[in-house]
């Protein structure tokens, strides 16, 4: 399936491709109203062109963006927002609390992920991470609300994936700005069926009760719209919802089911999410070859698989 990213003129929500590992696999939103830009999320450095060409198609210049704005620090999200900054010199930076000072001091949020993946490779995937001016950066935290030019932007608190997760309601579209706090729906696997929507637990601070609230949070505001990173807008429907939630609890089971078997168990874990994932994905697609499925969604079980036993060995420590 070709991925194209969307444009809401009407609503003033232009969808980016993130450019990062491949297309339709994260992306970033450039929000419009009046002369005026907000961005959610930034992506890698290898993000930043494609942002500053649709500013430019807009008839619009670095100037007219206000506010970047981070659901996460994961650095998928946010590797690009130094800079961006040096290039936007009217933007303001809205993380969470818990995000502003490894935007402000980014050395050891990048030696952590180079000291995982490697040199040569951290640079192919984020590049290199730029300090933000700590008087630039403003704290969202529970209940923060943005004025952006007479469009009201508010902040929910949304632990489950991460401590520094927020969502971002926009009053104008109705819709939640969700981060991977909704999970994941890549539309490389929709079907006649709909979307395929799944959680991500990835580490390091995967906690499902969090998360299952921070769910409830965001359906209390009832939204039109749940925009994803990963991958674009979709409908919180009761279909997609349920999908969600049944893969929170398919996620923890298999958890459970492995949480005195220390030796060998991310391994394990890995392969059990894969084959709940193919067959979830089956279950909707009874008729389709899912060879490609599952090759598409090894990388997503493996990085969950992490985030589980991450989780499992927070628990035993704790007794």
């Amino acid at each position: 399936m070709s991925v194209i990213p969307f444009s809401d003129e009407a609503q003033g929500i232009w969808q980016i491709d993130a450019d990062y590992v491949d297309q339709g696999l994260a992306c970033v939103y450039l929000l419009s109203q009046g002369d005026r830009l907000a961005l959610v999320e930034t992506g890698t450095n290898h993000t930043v062109p494609h942002i500053l060409a649709r500013i430019e198609q807009l008839g619009l210049t670095p100037e007219h963006l206000d506010y970047i704005i981070l659901t996460h620090i994961h650095l998928d999200h946010a590797a690009g927002a130094g800079a961006l900054m040096q290039l936007c010199p009217n933007a303001q930076l809205i993380v969470h609390p818990r995000g502003v000072r490894h935007m402000a001091e980014p050395a050891k949020l990048q030696a952590g992920t180079v000291a995982v993946y490697g040199e040569e490779q951290y640079q192919a995937l984020y590049g290199e991470l730029i300090a933000v001016d700590a008087t630039r950066i403003t704290e969202a935290d529970d209940g923060f609300e943005l004025d952006f030019n007479g469009r009201r932007l508010s902040f929910i608190d949304t632990p489950g994936h991460a401590l520094h997760h927020v969502c971002i309601y926009d009053e104008l579209s109705g819709g939640v700005f969700t981060g991977d706090t909704f999970g994941l729906s890549y539309r490389q696997l929709d079907s006649e069926a709909g979307n395929f929507l799944f959680v991500t637990t990835t580490p390091v601070h995967f906690d499902p009760q969090a998360m299952k609230t921070s769910i409830e949070r965001i359906l209390a505001f009832e939204p039109q719209w749940i925009y994803l990173t990963h991958y674009g807008r979709i409908r919180p429907s009761e279909s997609n919802v349920k999908q969600l939630l049944d893969s929170l609890q398919a996620h923890v089971d298999i958890a459970l089911a492995e949480k005195d078997q220390p030796e060998g168990r991310q391994q394990r874990l890995s392969a059990a999410v894969l084959e709940w994932l193919v067959a979830a994905w089956q279950a909707q697609n009874p008729d389709a070859d899912a060879t490609a499925a599952r090759d598409f969604l090894k990388l997503d079980a493996g990085l969950n698989a992490q985030g589980l036993e991450v989780w499992l060995a927070r628990m035993e420590s704790q007794g």
